[in-house]
């Protein structure tokens, strides 16, 4: 007898678009990463902000 696999249900277009559509639009959920660190060029310190919907991140020197 042959193994019966079971069917994946398919993706429905809500879900498929759920997570990313806001950061698409620009609107991130910035959070600030607990590392510090410092620039050796400009001579500042460096915050890192990642987004925690779709993982990109940003910096801004103080």
């Amino acid at each position: 007898m042959a193994d019966i696999l079971p069917f994946k249900p398919r993706k429905t277009v809500k879900s498929v678009g759920k997570g990313n559509s806001l950061c698409r639009e620009g609107h991130h959920s910035w959070q600030v990463e607990k590392k510090s660190r410092f620039d050796v060029k400009q001579g500042k310190l460096v915050t890192v902000y990642r987004c925690k919907r779709c993982g990109t991140t940003k910096t801004t020197a103080h």
